[in-house]
Order: C-alpha cells, then structure tokens, then sequence
C-alpha cells in the first residue's frame, strides 16, 4: 500500500479507536495511554460546546444520561462540517426522537436557535425604518426564525414538564444591539409573519390575506389590528422598517 494509503488508513482507524476504544483496536505503535488522554481531550472539547448549547436538556436528563447521550454522539455522530460552532446543530440531527421525553427533541432545538441565530451571518436590506408598515413591504429583521412547536418549550424546566402538547409558536430574532430575542406568537400573527417573509406584500395586503384566510366579516379589523402588531414587532426590532 502507498505510503500516503497507508496514512490515511491509519488515520481511519485511529478515528474508530478514539470514538469506540472498546470496540475499535488501537492501530499498532500508538501507545494506551496517550490513546486514552487524546480521546479525552476530544471528547470534552466535544461536550464543552454541548454543555454551552443545551443547559436545561442537560439539566433535566440529569449529569449521568446527559453524558452518556454525549458519549453516544461522539461514537456515533459522523459531522459533515469542520466548524467547532457547528457541533451542537449536529447533534440536534443525530438527536434521536424516541429517546427521552416526547418534548425532548423540540427543547433542543428551541435551545440550538438562540445560538444559530446568534452566529448568523447576515446585513440588513436597504429600508427606511419610519416607513409606513401597511403600505410599504416591511423588512424583518435578517437574523430571524418564525417557529412552530407541539410543545410550550419556553417555559419547560426543571418546575415544569409537560404532559400534553400545546400548540407554540415562536418568532427569534437578533436585534439591532446582537441580543437574541424570543416573542410568543399566536396562530395568527405567526402566519402574518410567514407572509412576510415572502417578500411579496405590503403589511396591508398580507392583513387583508389573513382576513380572506379566516373569513373575517369584518376586514378592516383584521387590518386594524394587523398594523398595532406590526408596530409593535418595529418597537420590538423584528422589523427594521420598509423595503426602500
């Protein structure tokens, strides 16, 4: 075998041992106990950027079930990305859904947002931000997620775990300041949001879609109300104002 096969072959192999010692061999020549203190080493670096991510799964799957998940991840897990930020996106794919509470799958990734949302990179769009919100197109916050839960996950802790679903609807953004911000939603005002992220409608026209929608008898009251919401998300900073 080539000389650069077999690096490459040891390296393979090395990787197996690291991730499973107990059931991948050593490759020949690499000494037990570096092996063991290098894996270590990976391994905690590994679980310092899960730790960071994920405070209340860990808290509430307890110290000895959260490091075995951890240990399972890392034997497991084949990352597809060389960034070290990206390891906690990972292992919300790997997660598996039948492992854990019914919610447990949504708490991660209600606790993954903050941090992908935080590392986004984006520039806000031209816009004027004292620009009328019904007339014009408004423009969202660029670093923003209109989500859609089965489970309330915000509130769920160590006092509270659900028993039953409730339907939850949350907008994340990253503010003019970089602060990650959380606002709870109602059916409604999420679907207002999910037509402005379109990009093809005036405030008005997408209120005026939402009262066609409901069959509202009364459209101006949807409009109405739709414009004292989207006001409200410009104080809030979820909308930056109006496409220029």
């Amino acid at each position: 075998m080539p000389p650069a096969l077999q690096f490459q072959q040891f390296q393979h192999d090395f990787g197996r041992h690291l991730r499973d010692p107990r059931r991948a061999p050593r490759p020949a020549g690499v000494p037990a106990r570096r092996a063991a203190i290098y894996g270590e080493l990976l391994f905690n670096n590994l679980t310092g950027f899960l730790d960071a991510c994920y405070p209340v799964t860990r808290k509430l799957l307890g110290e000895q079930r959260w490091r075995r998940m951890n240990r399972a991840f890392f034997r497991e897990a084949r990352c597809h990305t060389p960034w070290f930020r990206e390891i906690p996106r990972e292992f919300l794919d790997w997660l598996p859904e039948d492992d854990g509470p019914r919610w447990l799958k949504e708490l991660a990734h209600y606790e993954w947002v903050e941090l992908a949302l935080d590392v986004m990179d984006v520039s806000s769009p031209p816009h004027d931000p004292r620009g009328d919100l019904l007339a014009g197109m408004p423009v969202l916050a660029p670093a923003l997620m209109n989500l859609a839960y089965q489970w309330p996950v915000q509130h769920i802790g160590p006092d509270y775990r659900p028993r039953k679903p409730r339907q939850t609807h949350l907008l994340v953004y990253r503010d003019a300041g970089d602060e990650v911000r959380f606002i709870e939603l109602n059916p409604v005002s999420a679907r207002l949001v999910e037509l402005l992220l379109e990009n093809r409608h005036t405030g008005r026209a997408a209120c005026a879609a939402i009262a066609a929608e409901l069959g509202h008898a009364d459209p101006q009251a949807v409009i109405a109300h739709g414009a004292a919401l989207l006001e409200e998300l410009r104080a809030a900073g979820a909308i930056l104002g109006v496409r220029a």
